[in-house]
């Protein structure tokens, strides 16, 4: 193929993956009370899945504490077009994580003719795991840091004479940004095992790196979550297991090469 028909078979990829973003945007547009008062707002109710499974635990240990009864705070709009806006915005991110295993598999179509035959056995399943972490992430940042984050920024005050009242745009954008943010950064595995493969990366690096990539880490929760410990905290520490299972991942990576080039040098003697 020349250049412009990789162009254009790239253009139908690219139209195919906007479509279904859009398609599902629409149908998220449309499901305006589903959407808002389940989805983007559920983690603000004390009936939260989150929040019910907390105070299960709190029944457990004998401990009242971990019930949340009330989020004390109040969403506001303080723009004409807020609402409308957010109504637009929540959607088209629903309609991203929603169609994003489709929009990857139309790029991994677009890419892989181009590989050579032991780069597409070796990236076999990519497709599978990428989707499988980013479900994760998305699950991670939903269930656990946006309904945390959320309630704790709801209760925390300097005086009590100030009362939390969040404007409509800083809510969303808060929710949306953790959740989109933990899928992107569960992706480290996957980035690590094709790094490995090409030997930029090896597990003596990351080793030798991880109290640089601690700090790195901690850098990345406060660029992805709202300013307050907990957010960070809570991002850390998945991200830290992410980096030390990919270190498991570089290392398995490392032994299957050289194992195949023990191989190849055992044939070489023999013939």
């Amino acid at each position: 193929m020349s250049f412009i028909d990789h162009l254009e078979e790239l253009r139908w990829h690219l139209i195919r993956s906007l479509i279904a973003i859009f398609a599902i945007t629409i149908v998220a547009f449309i499901s305006v009370d589903f959407v808002f008062n389940t989805v983007i707002l559920g983690p603000a109710k004390p009936d939260f899945w989150t929040f019910r499974m907390l105070c299960k635990l709190g029944d457990l240990i004998n401990s009242s504490a971990l019930c949340i009864e009330d989020i004390p705070f109040k969403i506001q709009s303080r723009q004409m077009t807020g609402q409308f806006t957010m109504h637009i915005t929540s959607s088209f991110v629903i309609g991203i994580i929603v169609a994003f295993p489709y929009a990857f598999w139309e790029f991994w179509k677009f890419i892989s003719p181009g590989l050579h035959m032991n780069e597409r056995s070796v990236s076999r399943g990519a497709v599978f795991s990428v989707t499988v972490l980013f479900t994760l992430g998305i699950m991670f940042g939903y269930y656990i840091m946006a309904p945390l984050s959320v309630n704790f920024l709801a209760n925390y005050q300097v005086s009590e004479l100030i009362y939390n009242e969040f404007d409509i745009t800083s809510y969303v954008g808060t929710v949306t940004t953790l959740v989109l943010g933990s899928g992107i950064l569960f992706q480290l595995p996957i980035v690590v095992y094709f790094l490995s493969k090409i030997g930029i990366v090896t597990p003596a690096l990351m080793k030798a790196y991880r109290k640089h990539s601690i700090v790195v880490i901690l850098i990345l929760g406060a660029m992805l979550t709202p300013p307050d410990p907990l957010s960070q905290i809570l991002i850390a520490f998945p991200l830290y297991g992410l980096y030390e299972f990919s270190i498991l991942i570089s290392s398995s990576v490392l032994r299957k090469q050289r194992k195949k080039e023990l191989l190849e040098e055992k044939k070489y003697t023999q013939s």
